[in-house]
């Protein structure tokens, strides 16, 4: 560490849940809810607002609202597994398939914006839809306007590898072929959700990734509110690595360089926690190092599954369950 103060959170009392908030966006932000949702029942997730592709930029560009679509993943991930919960998951994430203007729309994006224009309010919107599901949660966007992302990318021409261009728009950003050196959010200094801010502020744990590391986790962070709130909150921060490098995005990544490159763009940022899959780290040595100096510990746990790459809900829940409770001496609350 480089002399940086840590804020340590209370204990909390043995069988009190403790307070969770979830940052980040898309499938990464809903496995991760899917595990939370298993071993606390306060739990809140912040979720990016920059998506432009698919059925939540046609909504964003046609109606001026928020994209609906990583709220709605969310949502649904915070349905039970019980029949209610299961029947309402899939309905949200239903998309009808016809000729017309409905082709690729999902049912969730357009019961959100449905309930935005009743209620012209995105937040009681959003709790609205997540009572209507029995959500085990809520779920709140990080800023309150939509974003667009700018990354400035090494060879996005595959023609021209060396060339630095800037790329916009998160759907091209994640599939670009070429390296991203920066991201950055447009409005540059964007306002953030109050109740995301103080979400962060009361929580005893936060928690960043996994997902798309430039377009769904680091934009948090560069929300200037929010971010503040990330790095003076009182609560411990565990950084929940990816299972595999994103093609495009972060192809030939190490896991050690993805704390590299998050500090380069929070250098105030410290991590309590470092969670990664055993199998996926090749050198311990040198992520160690990494985590050290964002002034954090790895917690190396198997938590893929075992049908392909992506994470276990009920192997991450164990791993979220071990660190909540070893490292903040919560005791187990079920």
């Amino acid at each position: 560490m480089t002399g940086r103060r840590r804020r340590r959170s209370p204990d909390r009392r043995a069988g009190v849940p403790p307070k969770v908030v979830a940052l980040g966006g898309g499938h990464g932000l809903a496995a991760s809810l899917a595990a939370l949702r298993r071993i606390t029942g306060d739990l809140t997730a912040v979720v990016t607002v920059a998506d432009d592709g698919g059925s939540s930029g046609r909504l964003r560009q046609e109606m001026g609202v928020l994209p609906p679509g990583d709220l709605r993943k969310a949502l649904a991930a915070l349905c039970g597994d019980d029949e209610w919960g299961r029947t309402w998951a899939r309905v949200v994430q239903h998309r009808f398939t016809s000729e017309g203007d409905l082709h690729g729309h999902a049912v969730g994006n357009l019961l959100i914006v449905a309930l935005w224009e009743q209620l012209n309010d995105e937040v009681a919107a959003l709790e609205w839809v997540g009572r209507l599901l029995g959500a085990h949660g809520r779920v709140l966007p990080m800023s309150a306007v939509p974003l667009d992302l700018h990354a400035i990318v090494r060879g996005h021409d595959p023609a021209l590898p060396d060339e630095i261009s800037t790329v916009r728009g998160q759907a091209t950003v994640a599939l670009t072929p070429g390296e991203v050196q920066e991201v950055q959010v447009v409005p540059v200094d964007p306002p953030a959700v109050p109740e995301a801010v103080q979400a962060v502020l009361d929580a005893d744990w936060v928690v960043l990734g996994p997902g798309s590391w430039f377009s769904s986790v680091i934009p948090h962070l560069l929300v200037p509110e929010l971010a503040e709130a990330v790095m003076s909150t009182r609560a411990r921060r565990v950084l929940t690595l990816n299972l595999a490098p994103q093609p495009g995005e972060t192809e030939g990544f190490s896991p050690q360089r993805h704390l590299e490159v998050l500090a380069r763009h929070a250098p105030k940022l410290t991590i309590d926690v470092v969670l990664a899959d055993e199998a996926a780290v090749p050198d311990r040595d040198s992520l160690s190092e990494a985590a050290q100096r964002l002034g954090g510990t790895v917690e190396l746990a198997p938590v893929a599954a075992p049908d392909g790459p992506r994470h276990d809900p009920e192997l991450l829940a164990a791993a979220y369950d071990r660190i909540f409770r070893m490292r903040g001496r919560i005791g187990p609350w079920r």
